[in-house]
């Protein structure tokens, strides 16, 4: 991955709780990256029953023309094409019965498949 002046800071489009952003430190430490630098990829992918599924991962840098967004001591890199469906979207984690991980709320979503894993908009 090339870092690159392109990529642009998030004003705003999305959010992430306190909970997830100590969650996505943590993760970061245990794999080994340096949480200053490195941050937690968010895309949107083909994929799922309802059409399209989230993806997460970590990476070192932004990627040429993602979006940065920074909040609570992290970075969450979105290309453009994702940032689209994930506009005004909330990174949580939850923990629970059915277990625990990464969840996103998007206000832009117009239905979801049974077991939540894709969605449309």
């Amino acid at each position: 991955m090339t870092a690159n002046a392109e990529a642009v800071t998030d004003e705003g489009g999305l959010s992430v709780t306190e909970r997830a952003a100590e969650e996505v430190i943590g993760l970061l430490e245990h794999e080994g990256y340096e949480p200053t630098g490195a941050g937690l990829r968010l895309y949107v992918q083909q994929g799922g029953c309802a059409g399209l599924s989230y993806g997460l991962r970590f990476d070192e840098e932004p990627d040429g023309e993602d979006i940065v967004h920074r909040e609570h001591g992290i970075q969450v890199f979105i290309d453009p094409a994702s940032y689209e469906y994930v506009q005004e979207s909330v990174l949580d984690f939850e923990g629970g019965l059915q277990g625990e991980g990464f969840i996103v709320e998007n206000p832009n979503v117009i239905s979801e498949c049974g077991c939540g894993e894709s969605f449309r908009t």
